[in-house]
């Protein structure tokens, strides 16, 4: 049952967001829309752009114009919605790309601020809202490891954890003590399942309660005339529930302590008789020629997945390494690609399975604030783990978003 607690019941939290918007997905525009709609509940203290596409800092700017449009509108409601050159000015440009093998790689204007933010006296933690990759949260880690104590991580896992896991593993490994939740099917309740009759499924929502309604409406309805919105329950997590405890119910999902996280390594080829379980960190590691002076944070080959390609590294001494993980449940066939020739003969394939709750248990990880998707079958929708702890309050969430899409109509 949620509980009358969070910021629509007056409590305040301190957030940064980082996202992909501007990549091939439209989710993310779709998302902003949604948080500048409840900017004035929270403490804003950064909108980082992480981005594994071609998403940047200007899209998190172009986002904010359509909001200064509406935002006489909205101050005139409440004087807590931020002002546009105020959210301009927390606007930070993140790592573009991925992070080599070792998991980080260079500061970042956002990394930077990451810190910054941090460190502030306020005894608050600091919430980090992950839409994008996780580059630049490691990285802060990496370069002031004092701070994973003041910050939590509500992560968007699934494709995000697919391309950036190098900086998911470094963080997994060295900062097992991190407050984090990481999503990886959970999310999809917000677009699946749940109340859909009439005006409230995916497209008829977007053309009756959001298309037309202010700058904001509009600009949602033009990145994406349905309703997806795939990172909108890290922001949903704290409208209503307990936001200190993850296994309570929440508008953004109810999640489940994990003291383990799957992994896999192969020091050989795999074939479809090598069973991984679905969100399985899978490293490989081949031999090869020895690199005079080559640069480690350079990708050295390619594994083509799928139709996708991932970067694998050169790690020194003739080893090279590379990592990929399945988000969905199936026979993957891999081939590597490469210059070097001697690595080109490798090919092989694995075979994906359901997650296995007895895995999860402690096995020396060190995990103490870990969270993910629960697997309790009151909240599987079809196939997607956690998903009904979402979407069995679609009603509630959508009919509150309508209220404030009315509202600058």
């Amino acid at each position: 049952m949620l509980k009358e607690k969070g910021a629509l019941y007056g409590d305040r939290y301190r957030v940064i967001i980082t996202t992909d918007i501007g990549g091939s997905d439209y989710d993310d525009f779709q998302s902003m829309v949604h948080y500048f709609l409840y900017s004035n509940l929270f403490d804003t203290e950064g909108l980082i752009s992480s981005a594994w596409g071609d998403g940047r800092k200007e899209h998190i700017l172009e986002a904010i114009d359509a909001y200064e449009i509406d935002y006489p509108k909205l101050k005139e409601q409440d004087n807590n919605y931020p002002t546009p050159d105020y959210l301009r000015s927390i606007t930070k440009q993140g790592e573009i790309g991925f992070a080599p093998y070792k998991g980080y790689g260079k500061p970042t204007e956002a990394s930077e601020h990451i810190i910054a933010c941090a460190k502030k006296d306020d005894p608050r933690p600091l919430y980090i809202l992950g839409w994008g990759l996780l580059e630049d949260i490691a990285q802060a880690l990496h370069d002031a490891p004092e701070i994973v104590d003041k910050i939590r991580v509500n992560y968007v896992g699934g494709p995000n954890k697919k391309w950036g896991l190098n900086a998911y593993q470094y963080i997994r490994e060295n900062f097992p003590t991190l407050w984090i939740i990481e999503d990886n099917s959970t999310y999809r309740g917000w677009f699946n399942g749940g109340f859909m009759d009439g005006d409230y499924a995916n497209d008829t929502f977007v053309e009756t309660h959001v298309k037309g309604h202010g700058a904001l409406g509009d600009y949602f309805y033009k990145k994406g005339p349905k309703l997806k919105m795939g990172d909108t329950p890290t922001v949903a997590y704290f409208l209503r529930g307990v936001p200190e405890n993850p296994e309570e119910e929440s508008l953004g999902g109810t999640f489940v302590k994990v003291y383990n996280r799957p992994e896999a390594f192969y020091n050989r080829d795999t074939t479809v008789e090598d069973v991984v379980e679905i969100f399985t960190v899978i490293e490989y590691t081949f031999t090869g020629p020895v690199l005079d002076h080559y640069d480690l944070d350079k990708p050295a080959f390619m594994m083509k997945v799928r139709n996708q390609f991932f970067e694998g590294f050169y790690v020194g001494d003739g080893v090279y390494k590379i990592r990929f993980m399945p988000k969905s449940m199936g026979v993957f066939e891999y081939e590597i690609i490469s210059d070097i020739k001697e690595l080109n003969t490798h090919k092989g394939a694995f075979t994906s399975t359901w997650e296995n709750a007895e895995n999860r248990r402690d096995q020396g990880q060190g995990l103490t604030n870990w969270y993910s998707d629960s697997l309790d079958e009151k909240y599987l929708d079809g196939f997607i783990y956690g998903g009904k702890s979402i979407s069995n309050h679609r009603k509630y969430y959508l009919d509150d978003f309508k209220r404030l899409l009315d509202s600058i109509k």
